[in-house]
């Protein structure tokens, strides 16, 4: 339990519970459409006690995207840290996108449906700062595959803009439950992505196999390290 300056307690249990269930709201019903009654209805609190965790609405969604955006530019470090190649940390960040749709799901649905709202709250000001440092970690893996001689010379801020922006669309399509597993599905990213952008293109089918190397390294990185949101990994 942590001391209030008031002297109240604040769990940090009740904080998660909140934040979990929070966050499936956002991802079912959007911002606009989740509210502290809600919230409060379906852990059997009053709203009184969300208000006590977080405030308000706004810092409740400004500490979802903050934890998500934490989490995965973590992911997206220890990716390129693990892998020995441009292409190889590029295919990993490729399956990572698609990965995260079934694992931790509720909350990349949530963020995702929601990017738009970043660019508008004053309290998403961190969560900017940390959504611009990932893009920094991609933009990093191209400009050095270019350098190197490994990826074709094009514009790194416009191609890392396209390659994240089609990543952010993948909540309204793909479905954990559909045919194609994630590691199927970033197979196809990897195949259109590094297709395009390889000077040799010998590497591509090793590196877009589902079941090879990169592909089941960056699953094994990722699952077990779910939130306590309900989420169900599926890789």
């Amino acid at each position: 339990m942590t001391a209030e300056p008031t002297g109240r307690t604040r769990d940090p249990g009740r904080s998660l519970d909140i934040l979990a269930a929070f966050t499936r709201n956002v991802a079912s019903h959007g911002y606009a459409g989740s509210n502290f009654s809600q919230i409060a209805n379906e852990l059997n609190i009053s709203k009184g006690t969300i208000v006590h965790h977080y405030g308000t609405k706004d810092r409740l969604f400004a500490a979802m995207h903050d934890t998500y955006m934490e989490r995965r530019l973590a992911e997206a470090e220890q990716i390129v840290a693990r892998f020995d190649t441009p292409a190889e940390q590029l295919t990993g960040l490729l399956y990572s996108f698609l990965l995260y749709q079934g694992v931790d799901r509720d909350a990349t649905v949530a963020f995702q449906r929601e990017i738009a709202t970043l660019t508008r709250h004053e309290a998403l000001a961190n969560g900017r700062r940390l959504r611009a440092s990932y893009l920094d970690v991609v933009r990093r893996v191209l400009s050095d595959g270019m350098r190197e001689g490994h990826f074709r010379a094009l514009d790194v801020d416009v191609l890392s803009l396209l390659r994240l922006g089609s990543s952010q669309w993948a909540w309204s399509w793909f479905r954990p439950d559909g045919r194609m597993t994630p590691l199927e599905a970033g197979s196809q990213l990897v195949q259109l992505v590094l297709g395009s952008l390889l000077v040799d293109r010998a590497p591509l089918d090793r590196l877009a196999d589902p079941d090879g190397t990169i592909a089941t390294t960056v699953k094994d990185s990722l699952v077990g390290l779910l939130p306590e949101n309900g989420s169900s990994p599926r890789p």
